[in-house]
C-alpha cells in the first residue's frame, strides 16, 4: 500500500473510534447534526430543516471533494481525491490536512474499533489506510480482473464493507472550474477492468459481488438497521434498495425513490448526477445530485430538496448531536444546520 504521512490531529481523533460509533455509546449519543440551483437560503422540510435556513459556504477550491464523513470530535473530513489528501474541518472552521498521500481515497467509512477505511482510485482497491500498523489492501481484483473505479462505501456494524465500483469509464471527480475526466483503461497485456458492480467485504475477509446490472453505481448507504442496503445509479431515475437477510444475502433490485432532475445528457446517456447518500435517525435518506440534497421518506416518498449553489457530490451529518449536513462537491464545501439528526449509530 502507498505509504501514508499522517498527523497529529488523526492520532487524538481516531484514538476514540474504537467506541465513537457503536450504538450506545458515549459518542454515538453526541455525536447523534424544492428549489432550483442556485441557492443560499433553503427551503423548509418538516422534520428535516427550517425554512429559511442559510446555506453556509465554508470554502471553495478544493481538489476532487468526496468521501465526507464525522469525526468523533465533532469535526468533519472529507477526501480530496485529485490531490490524494483527506481534509478535516473542525468545529471553528479551521481547515487542516488529516491524511497525505492516500491513493486517491474516494468514499470512507470507520471500522468498530477506529480503523479508517477508504476506496481508493489511482491504483484502484479498497482497504485500511489509518492506523498506519493497520494499514492493508483488502482486495483490489475479483475473479482476477482490476477493479475500474472504487467508488464509495459503507461499513457496518457487524464490520462489513459494502462498496461500489463505477466501472473503468466513470469519470473522475472535477478540480474545482475544471471539466471531469475519463478514468484510465487497462492495457493491452493486462485484463479488463470489471464492470461497474456492488460488492461486499465480509468481516471474515470473503468477497461477494452483490450486483451487476446497475449502469453506474456511486453512492451507497445501509439504513439505520441496517437491513436495506441503498445504491445511487448516477445513470438513473431511481435509488435502488436490496432487502438483507441476516447471513448477508441480498433481495432483489426494487427501486426505492425517483429522482428529480433525470435527463438525456448533451453526449446522449442519461444522468440523475445522483451521488452520495446519508441517513438520519428517523431512516429518512438524503441524496446528493444535480438539483441539489434530495430529501426522501423511510418508504421512498419525496419530501423536498434542498438546492444548493453547486451541486453536491456527497454528503453527511456531523457536528454536535449530528445537526449539522455538511455537503461537498465541485471543489466546495457547505454546512445546513438542521432539525434532523444523522443516524448516530456509524460515521456515515
Amino acid at each position: 500500500m502507498t505509504q501514508q504521512r499522517h498527523h497529529r490531529p488523526l492520532n487524538i481523533l481516531l484514538a476514540a473510534c474504537a467506541l465513537a460509533w457503536l450504538p450506545g455509546s458515549a459518542f454515538a449519543q453526541v455525536q447523534a447534526a424544492a428549489s432550483p440551483l442556485p441557492s443560499t437560503i433553503t427551503a423548509g422540510i418538516p422534520g428535516v430543516v427550517a425554512a429559511g435556513t442559510r446555506i453556509e459556504l465554508i470554502k471553495e477550491g478544493f481538489s476532487g471533494t468526496e468521501g465526507p464523513v464525522a469525526l468523533p470530535d465533532g469535526s468533519f473530513a472529507f477526501t480530496e481525491t485529485q490531490a490524494a489528501r483527506i481534509t478535516r474541518i473542525a468545529p471553528d472552521g479551521t481547515i487542516s490536512t488529516l491524511l497525505s498521500d492516500t491513493n486517491g481515497a474516494n468514499g470512507l467509512g470507520f471500522g468498530a474499533h477506529g480503523e479508517l477505511y477508504a476506496v481508493q482510485v489511482q491504483q484502484p482497491r479498497v482497504g485500511i489506510i489509518y492506523p498506519p500498523e493497520r494499514a492493508k489492501t483488502l482486495v483490489e481484483r475479483y475473479e482476477g480482473a482490476p477493479f475500474g473505479r472504487p467508488n464509495d462505501l459503507v461499513v457496518s456494524q457487524l464490520g462489513h464493507v459494502y462498496f461500489t465500483d463505477s466501472g473503468a469509464q466513470a469519470p473522475r471527480p472535477p478540480q474545482a472550474g475544471a471539466s471531469a475526466t475519463p478514468a484510465p483503461v487497462a492495457k493491452a497485456d493486462q485484463p479488463a477492468p470489471n464492470k461497474p458492480a456492488v460488492y461486499r467485504i465480509g468481516n471474515d475477509g470473503s468477497v461477494k459481488r452483490l450486483a451487476n446490472d446497475i449502469e453506474r453505481p456511486n453512492g451507497i448507504q445501509l439504513s439505520p438497521d441496517e437491513k436495506v442496503l441503498y445504491v445511487a445509479n448516477t445513470a438513473g431515475e431511481y435509488v435502488l434498495a436490496y432487502d438483507l437477510a441476516d447471513d448477508g444475502t441480498v433481495g432483489p433490485k426494487r427501486n426505492f425513490a425517483k429522482l428529480e432532475g433525470w435527463r438525456t445528457t448533451e453526449t446522449g446517456t442519461t444522468s440523475s448526477g445522483a451521488d452520495g447518500l446519508a441517513v438520519d435517525a428517523r431512516g429518512r435518506l438524503y441524496v446528493a445530485s444535480t438539483v441539489g440534497i434530495q430529501v426522501f421518506s423511510p418508504e421512498g416518498q419525496p419530501l423536498g430538496i434542498i438546492a444548493l449553489p453547486k451541486a453536491p457530490q456527497n454528503i453527511a451529518f456531523a457536528g454536535p448531536g449530528k445537526r449539522t449536513l455538511y455537503a461537498v462537491g465541485r471543489g466546495a464545501a457547505y454546512k445546513i444546520a438542521t432539525i434532523a439528526s444523522g443516524y448516530g449509530g456509524r460515521a456515515k
